[in-house]
């Protein structure tokens, strides 16, 4: 076993170690905790594939946007840190039954299976490619982008000041 191989264990490990407690535990503020260390395996697991763009990308858009705006959302909303999200065990019988059985048939199916293997090289980076493109053919357009996403935000700020001030009057 290569130390490319010992890495990407690693990755699924905590990707999916992290998702389960993402899925199990009661407590809000631990599950987008644990969807933050997802996102990072996920990203992780991408610069293994050789799309460093993609990862970057899920680094920033995923856990510097999307989830950094849950976890202000719920830490900023009065007495959600305390509320136990209530799941039902109507059905767990059922599906504790039917995701052995998917289990079971993807683990015959990945030991069944005569996989034809080959040696590959590690693939080489993208950013540069993409870099190029983006400064030469779609330098307009990435400019244009831009310019709407400072007029969102401008306009983002002008209501939320214009409904705190309704609210102090």
């Amino acid at each position: 076993m290569s130390y490319f191989d010992i890495i990407f264990y690693l990755f699924a490990i905590i990707t999916v170690a992290s998702a389960f407690i993402v899925v199990t535990t009661r407590n809000i503020v631990y599950s987008a905790y644990s969807l933050l260390l997802t996102l990072f395996g996920i990203s992780g697991i991408y610069v293994l594939l050789g799309a460093d763009f993609l990862a970057v990308v899920q680094i920033m858009v995923y856990v510097g946007g999307i989830l950094i705006l849950l976890l202000f959302g719920v830490m900023l909303t009065n007495k959600i840190t305390s509320v136990d999200i209530r799941t039902g065990t109507v059905h767990l019988l059922p599906a504790a039954i039917s995701s052995g059985v998917l289990l079971g048939i993807l683990w015959a199916v990945m030991t069944w299976t005569d996989w034809k293997t080959y040696d590959a090289q590690i693939p080489s980076t993208t950013i540069f490619g993409l870099g190029k493109i983006l400064i030469t053919n779609y330098v307009l357009i990435f400019e244009l982008l831009a310019i709407l996403l400072l007029v969102a935000l401008i306009g983002a700020a002008s209501i939320a000041r214009r409904e705190e001030s309704e609210e102090n009057n």
